[in-house]
């Protein structure tokens, strides 16, 4: 009897989120065309849909994710209490359960624990997994940090209301002192608050579903996150997941500076007026080196010893003219502040060699590349 009355895992809806998934964007449509029929649409409107968009977006990636979620940087308490307003104006619940739930998605990805697996279907990690109620989904574990956090704590308890005044009211109220009247409210309400929170949802949410499907792979395949330049367009930097999951401590999303990342930016220009500290990067060479690595391993037999030790000369090789490149240019730094007792002109003779042995690295460097793109492409290809 008691084989039978054991229950097999089963989902149940939320109705709440459900209800609030699918019938904010029918509200949203709407009430789009309602507005525009009858009042037209103006840069306010615009304007206040795009400042709510900035906010409360990358409160979530720079805020809940970056920081919270990852602590690759520090932040001080004002941009804190702005990530738990704007981020509870994202209506993607509290950071602590964010985080959560984004902390056991690092630690078990692709299992079945993962809260948003996309191996259960790209609907399922899209949006799907926020519809269902259960132990599972309810559960907030190692988190203690932020729950010691006080802003966090307070935005925790009071998130739904925090949400429904920052993330509906406020925009309304932006849209009244701009436009006037009850009209100016339901334009800041409609485009501020209610579309703009599709958008929010649907562009964060992609980071679970689009950037564990479409994509290239450069420094693991230990899971099924992808690198995507296009993606990144739309989730505010976070498509270079692949880079992400790889080196979950980086600040950066996209690490070299053309990439776009505008969460990256944001924290970087934070860190000029002191509001953020500690901003950690993954050095270059253990970047470099992985994204080798794992090229080998993908287009090398991995039985075949051989050819795995002549992939990881080329490795340790990288790694050298790395770490050369790093002592060059702690050395040129050096020889810009020592200005005791050194002639301006010698200085800048030091100055100009240490430069040369820069340039000459990076082509030493460059050319590892070749030699290693040209190796491989003489390996028989894995079947």
């Amino acid at each position: 009897m008691e084989a039978e009355a054991t229950q097999t895992k089963g989902w149940e809806l939320d109705l709440v989120n459900a209800s609030f998934l699918t019938g904010i964007p029918i509200l949203a449509a709407i009430g789009m065309v309602w507005y525009t029929m009858n009042h037209g649409i103006s840069m306010v409107e615009l304007g206040i849909f795009g400042f709510m968009y900035i906010a409360c977006g990358l409160s979530i990636t720079a805020g809940y994710h970056r920081l919270f979620s990852h602590r690759t940087h520090k932040a001080k308490w004002p941009l804190r209490l702005f990530y738990a307003l704007f981020g509870a104006g994202a209506f993607q619940n509290s950071a602590i359960k964010w985080c959560s739930d984004h902390r056991r998605h690092h630690l078990v990805t692709d299992t079945d624990d993962d809260p948003y697996s996309v191996l259960k279907g790209f609907f399922w990690a899209h949006i799907g997994w926020v519809m269902v109620a259960g132990e599972e989904e309810a559960r907030v574990e190692k988190v203690d940090d932020l729950e010691n956090d006080p802003i966090l704590a307070f935005q925790d308890r009071y998130v739904f209301v925090l949400g429904f005044l920052v993330g509906m009211v406020f925009p309304g109220l932006l849209g009244f002192a701009f436009l006037g009247g009850l009209a100016g409210f339901l334009g800041g309400f409609i485009w501020g608050g209610l579309f703009r929170v599709v958008i929010v949802h649907h562009a964060t949410f992609l980071i679970n579903s689009a950037a564990h499907t479409w994509g290239t792979q450069p420094y693991s395949t230990a899971n099924t996150s992808r690198d995507s330049p296009f993606l990144s367009l739309l989730t505010y930097g976070e498509g270079y997941h692949n880079f992400h999951h790889t080196f979950q401590a980086d600040y950066r999303n996209g690490h070299k500076w053309y990439h776009w990342d505008p969460t990256k930016w944001w924290i970087r220009g934070f860190s000029w007026v002191k509001l953020t500290t500690g901003l950690h990067k993954i050095p270059d060479k253990t970047i470099e080196s992985r994204k080798m690595k794992t090229a080998s391993e993908v287009g090398l037999e991995p039985s075949n010893s051989k050819h795995q030790e002549g992939a990881q000369t080329f490795v340790e090789r990288l790694r050298q003219g790395y770490t050369q490149l790093d002592n060059h240019r702690k050395a040129l730094k050096e020889a810009r502040k020592n200005k005791q007792g050194i002639p301006s002109e010698r200085r800048k003779a030091i100055c100009a060699n240490i430069k040369q042995e820069i340039k000459q690295t990076k082509e030493a460097i460059a050319q590892i590349r070749i030699e290693f793109q040209q190796w491989m492409n003489g390996m028989p290809s894995v079947a």
